[in-house]
């Protein structure tokens, strides 16, 4: 090489990632007396999830996803499954739960109502001192359900970009995520127990039904069947799931989701892009 030729080094300038508005919040799946159905649901959302642990959730807790012994403190715990009462460590990890989680989360119909676990009676080889299970409103304050039997992955995704908006965002995010949960909240509010008898009082009976047919869609046992344009229920199927109650637009309509539905639908888009 000619000695009169000058190298110049070019300085690569490495793009700075950017970053989410605020930091991140931190979640974890708390797993008592359940099948992993709602885990399933919450891996189910794929690149989503990827995108949610990449942007705005920091995975703290997870017997099946995260090495940690014990509940840590966290920002939203999403719970799966009853709690059996005979059980000390499966009382005291709920209890131990309510105390380090900002928002607890009743994932599912099982911690939400009970489910199928409400039908336990015991009598296995090796536990047969375990026959009675509780959904967790009944040993701790909840702040709101997902329901269903498993809950949908697309749910689970939009209250976990809620929360994030809820506890991170500017007071217009903070006032579209109230609005959001809020029918959710209230679901906690109202109890611990939901099924066909109760879409029966509180719709079909006040005449309210107006056919769509979601209430079937959303049984996972196939207890609900369409004659004349009207649900029918069959209680020897039912497994007192709450899917139906809670997929019904009639059971719990809100004017605060319906009059912020666009603006809701766009905050969650523009979150998973």
């Amino acid at each position: 090489m000619p000695s009169d030729v000058k190298m110049e080094k070019k300085v690569e300038v490495s793009k700075k990632e950017e970053k989410p508005v605020s930091n991140k919040i931190t979640a974890g799946h708390v797993h008592l007396s359940g099948c992993t159905g709602c885990l399933v649901s919450v891996a189910d959302n794929y690149n989503g999830l990827f995108k949610l642990l990449d942007d705005y959730v920091d995975w703290v807790y997870d017997l099946t996803l995260a090495d940690v012994r014990h509940v840590p403190e966290m920002d939203v715990a999403f719970v799966e499954g009853s709690v059996c009462i005979q059980d000390h460590e499966a009382v005291e990890e709920i209890k131990t739960t309510r105390k380090k989680s900002k928002i607890v989360v009743a994932l599912g119909g099982c911690a939400a109502y009970g489910n199928i676990t409400r039908f336990a009676r015991g009598g296995q080889h090796n536990q047969p001192q375990h026959e009675s299970f509780l959904p967790i409103g009944d040993i701790i304050d909840v702040d709101l359900y997902i329901p269903g039997c498993a809950p949908t992955p697309q749910q689970i995704r939009n209250v976990a970009v809620m929360a994030y908006l809820l506890l991170k965002g500017n007071d217009d995010q903070k006032k579209l995520a109230g609005n959001y949960l809020k029918p959710l909240m209230n679901l906690a509010k109202r109890g611990t127990t939901a099924c066909f008898c109760d879409l029966m009082y509180d719709v079909i009976n006040q005449g309210l039904c107006m056919g769509c047919g979601s209430c079937a869609a959303a049984c996972p046992v196939r207890a609900i069947t369409h004659e004349w344009g009207k649900p029918q229920g069959q209680r020897d199927l039912c497994i007192k799931c709450g899917a139906c109650y809670n997929q019904c637009p009639r059971s719990w309509y809100s004017f605060d989701v319906m009059n912020e539905f666009e603006g809701i639908m766009d905050i969650i888009d523009g979150a998973m892009k």
